[in-house]
């Protein structure tokens, strides 16, 4: 996708965009490749370019194969493509070009502002020094009438006027140079803040992913809130250490209602009521996300050292996920569903894949209808990365590991529901009324909402919905019908003691057979099975 041509003239490499053209469309749009020119030596910027070509390029042969343009709408598209790139570039270059007169303007202003203070400081140390040099010269007078000093008295005089002309040449050195002495040693580090550099190692990488993307969001925010958005140098043991103890003291249902009190309040109260605070795993995972910021700060010179480096966290788990029991599942099923930010149909779809999948609840909420395949004859539910574009920004999605990229057979059940007819649309994914957050997670807001349906219906805290995922391991490794651990792990996208066999393994007969044998092994009591 991303190529490297060096420059004759300066050796430099410049970038070119290249996306292989789909077979079926080649003789609509008369090339096999669309390549173009990102004029960028920068690899950086080439990617985040090369990722929003191969944004608008993927909508551009969707178009083709979907609504089976004729040649001429097809190549009014390629062009506007094109045209729409420059239009983008152009202002990139413009912003750019913006950027750089701005920062060159400073420089002549801080410039400016140091001439004033050295212009300052000489004045006020002017006459002092005029007296010094007076005296200097008495001095000197005095030390040529030789016949007044022996040798020992001579040299001693000698010295003062030395040690006194080299202080004079001192002064004034350093008081050209820094007079209020604010300005700091060029080995200090640069003063970056915390938001500055948080959107330069994490929020503009577009290889981030959404995840991580949200959880430095909420790093950030908590810290800010805490100690400001402080330069980053300044940012000691000391204060990791106190935001250390915030974190450890805040409620764990701290932001996940409609109003949250303020970070300090928040730590007061959980230590009044003594009620439940946040696992080690979270704060933990707070001190991970800024730890990979200031390894790129130090990395760059910006702070001295990563002061999230090396703390220790209470890593016990709180509350133990376990697998559904049936009695809890026929109170869940049978419950009516009160949840107003998408509809029920939403509601019992999502439940009935991981009912008989044991997806993660992130996999099934971005299930894309080009993911319903099938294959000999099998319908299947292909989950594997891919590339997501919202508001116009360019996100990859990938599954939670290596393992997790695998195919999974769709259950007889799921058939008779009617999942497929029932949901797949026009659109790219298959439950597209599930929201987005700002930081581009589908449907964020599913598992809360869940678990506020869960909590009204009195069902006890160690089930959520990672329990369906238990279940379905639960359900497997019961039955009595010769099914291998291998297979299940396979299915659940487990990284157990074997590798992946990876997704291209499942397209054979035999291995898709055998999954199918997996899958239809999940089976519950009649009223379970029938809602």
């Amino acid at each position: 996708m991303l190529r490297a041509i060096p420059s004759r003239r300066t050796g430099q490499p410049r970038y070119h965009f290249r996306r292989i053209v789909p077979a079926m469309l080649r003789p609509l749009l008369g090339k096999t490749e669309i390549s173009l020119v990102l004029h960028t030596s920068d690899k950086l910027v080439a990617r985040e370019r090369a990722a929003a070509l191969y944004a608008r390029t993927g909508q551009l042969f969707r178009a083709g194969k979907m609504q089976n343009p004729s040649r001429e709408d097809l190549l009014v598209l390629y062009s506007e493509l094109i045209e729409n790139y420059e239009i983008a570039l152009k202002a990139q270059e413009e912003s750019a070009r913006k950027v750089l007169e701005a920062e060159r303007a400073q420089h002549l202003i801080e410039k400016a502002d140091l001439v004033s203070r050295q212009s300052t400081f000489l004045n006020k140390v002017q006459p002092h020094m005029d007296s010094l040099l007076q005296a200097l010269g008495q001095l000197k007078h005095t030390l040529d009438r030789r016949d007044v000093w022996n040798v020992a008295e001579k040299q001693g005089l000698q010295n003062q006027i030395t040690t006194l002309s080299t202080l004079i040449q001192t002064s004034l050195h350093r008081g050209s140079e820094n007079p209020e002495e604010q300005t700091p040693s060029p080995k200090q580090p640069r003063s970056m803040k915390l938001s500055a550099a948080a959107e330069k190692f994490v929020f503009s990488v577009s290889s981030k992913s959404a995840g991580t993307i949200k959880g430095t969001g909420k790093t950030v925010a908590l810290f800010t809130e805490a100690f400001g958005d402080m330069p980053v140098h300044q940012v000691t043991g000391e204060v990791v250490g106190e935001f250390y103890d915030l974190l450890s003291g805040l409620p764990a249902t701290h932001g996940k209602g409609k109003t949250t009190l303020p970070l300090r309040d928040a730590v007061r109260e959980a230590q009044k009521s003594e009620g439940e605070t946040v696992s080690g795993k979270t704060v933990k995972n707070h001190f991970s996300r800024m730890s990979a910021i200031w390894s790129e700060l130090v990395r760059r010179d910006h702070a001295p050292k990563n002061p999230w480096a090396n703390w220790s966290f209470d890593l016990t788990q709180k509350t133990n996920r376990r697998a559904w029991l049936e009695e809890e599942l026929r109170t869940l099923l049978n419950s009516k569903w009160l949840g107003r930010v998408f509809p029920e149909r939403t509601y019992r779809g999502i439940v009935r894949i991981a009912l008989y999948t044991g997806m993660r609840l992130g996999e099934i909420c971005n299930l894309r209808n080009q993911d319903i395949e099938t294959l000999n004859g099998i319908p299947c539910f292909h989950i594997r990365p891919h590339t997501v574009e919202i508001d116009g920004k360019t996100r990859e999605w990938s599954p939670k590991t290596s393992a997790g990229t695998r195919i999974i057979p769709i259950h007889s059940k799921l058939l008779e529901k009617g999942i497929i007819e029932e949901f797949r649309n026009s659109g790219p994914y298959l439950f597209s009324e599930l929201p987005i957050s700002a930081s581009g997670v589908r449907g964020a807001n599913f598992e809360m909402v869940f678990s506020k349906h869960k909590r009204r219906l009195n069902l006890p805290a160690d089930v959520t919905f990672h329990s369906f995922r238990h279940l379905v391991s639960t359900v497997l490794r019961n039955q009595d019908s010769h099914i291998r651990e291998l297979w299940i792990d396979d299915l659940l996208g487990h990284e157990a003691t074997h590798k992946s066999q990876g997704t291209t393994q499942y397209t054979s007969a035999i291995d898709l057979q055998n999954l199918q044998r997996v899958v239809e092994a999940i089976t519950y009591p009649d009223d379970i099975a029938n809602w």
